[in-house]
């Protein structure tokens, strides 16, 4: 595989990348190498099971602790996504939500709006930074500046994270890939936000303008708002890496945890990746393991330049294995390796890192069409301080026949009038080729069965356990 790395580098170069980014690969490249699989057995971790709760604390933090801690708060958003898993082609941020008093909004919308409300109410500069990819950059910071509400200045907006060669598999050269030749690169997972902020100086920029922490999350994760009382107990805790976790559901049991790693007693990320196949059980119990990792990230500046500097820029964190196709919408294209890291492995580079409970408010990410059916129902309005508020954030189990709503073209098209209601919805299971009319309600188990035909739900509709309801009581 030397051959394989060398042709990777030179490929590198001829982008004209930088040297970071060169020898971040070239770390990756050789752990995948090397095949160090890295299992994390059951036997050499400790369950994490007492943390401190938000809640323990939320009424009697003092205002003006969370209001400093705030201003010493900036935001960093993770951006660089295209959501090609949904058929997009370009940011993911930039599909639209829902509307706000007759706006439609899209997720940078929404970001920008949580930013603003929290700088206005608390009278804090809080800024906010994208990490965007050199596929998101454009149509992102073209966004941010038609939004009249939003302004920032002497804190750059953007930094750029780095991207890769795709790996084939059979031979680990690079791929080509003529009919596309940007499908050829992908990010090197978002535990290159490190790096990244190591390269771009903007750590020393932030500790200029008096900014103490970082906090970090996903765009596409809408529930991560901007803190005050979050950022004060980060402040007091003196830790320097806390990781927001969140109480399992099913519907998280293959999600990445922490754990107590034995060996060094120091809180480590497990991923389901490194799990054995022999504790995979034990791994998805949330009794055994009760916490997932939301991924919302707060960071003290000083201590992460601080590593960072120890390491040369590049931290060393697991690899993660990605097998793909190099068109990830074709299964018949080129079978590829992408190498990623993982942000919040980081925690086990720190000796005082910790973890917070949150509730699932803080936790509403968008991965599917199904995750944006629910952001798009009636469960959740849109507050006048961008919050996407719900009533207990236990939602409906959805399931959506992938040949028609995996897509978001076609899943627009099947509701050109809004998703349907579901208030009184405990599942909602969707078989076929249906396509729904306005103002249609989903009640208890709903289920629709594939007709073998495209099929319409009416207008006013009820679809329950056994479909469209019959209006018996006319």
């Amino acid at each position: 595989m030397a051959d394989g790395l060398n042709a990777c580098i030179e490929r590198m170069q001829e982008e004209g990348m930088s040297d970071i980014s060169i020898a971040q690969f070239r770390r990756m490249y050789e752990v995948w190498q090397a095949d160090e699989v890295g299992w994390m057995h059951e036997s050499d971790i400790t369950p994490l099971t007492d943390i401190v709760s938000v809640a323990d604390f939320h009424d009697t933090m003092p205002t003006r602790t969370a209001r400093a801690a705030l201003s010493k708060t900036a935001i960093l958003k993770l951006n660089g996504g295209l959501g090609t898993s949904m058929g997009l082609d370009g940011p993911k941020s930039l599909l639209p939500v829902r509307r706000h008093k007759a706006r439609q909004m899209r997720f940078l919308d929404i970001i920008l709006g949580q930013v603003v409300s929290m700088r206005n109410q608390h009278k804090v500069d809080l800024p906010l930074i994208l990490m965007n990819s050199f596929r998101t950059s454009k149509d992102s910071l073209n966004a941010v500046r038609h939004n009249r509400r939003f302004h920032q200045d002497g804190i750059p907006l953007e930094i750029i994270q780095h991207h890769e060669p795709k790996i084939t598999q059979h031979s680990g050269k690079p791929v080509r890939f003529e009919a596309e030749p940007g499908l050829e690169w992908c990010p090197p997972g978002h535990g290159d936000v490190y790096s990244t902020l190591w390269e771009s100086g903007i750590l020393d920029d932030l500790q200029h303008h008096g900014i103490e922490y970082i906090f970090i999350s996903n765009s596409d994760n809408l529930g991560a708002r901007p803190s005050s009382i979050i950022a004060g107990y980060f402040a007091q805790s003196g830790s320097d890496f806390m990781v927001e976790v969140s109480r399992k559901t099913p519907a998280d049991r293959k999600g990445g945890h922490f754990v107590i790693d034995n060996a060094t007693g120091r809180l480590t990320l497990r991923e389901m990746s490194q799990v054995h196949p022999d504790d995979k059980a034990a791994a998805m119990n949330e009794r055994i393991h009760p916490y997932f990792n939301t991924n919302n990230i707060w960071i003290r500046i000083s201590a992460l330049k601080k590593i960072l500097k120890e390491h040369n820029g590049i931290l060393p964190l697991p690899v993660i294995r990605n097998n793909k196709t190099v068109d990830p919408t074709d299964s018949s294209t080129t079978r590829v390796v992408q190498l990623e890291t993982a942000m919040g492995a980081a925690i086990s580079l720190f000796d005082n890192a910790c973890c917070i409970e949150v509730t699932r408010s803080r936790f509403l990410p968008v991965k599917t069409t199904e995750d944006l059916f629910i952001l798009r129902s009636d469960r959740f309005h849109l507050t006048d301080s961008y919050e996407m508020e719900d009533g207990n954030y236990i939602f409906p189990s959805i399931s959506l026949d992938q040949r028609y709503y995996k897509n978001i073209q076609d899943f627009n098209e099947r509701f050109p009038y809004g998703v349907p209601s579901l208030a009184a919805a405990a599942s909602v299971t969707i078989e076929g080729d249906w396509t729904f009319g306005r103002d249609t309600h989903c009640f208890g188990d709903a289920h629709l069965e594939d007709n073998d035909q495209p099929s319409y739900v009416p207008n006013g509709e009820y679809i329950g356990s056994q479909g469209i309801e019959p209006d018996t009581w006319q």
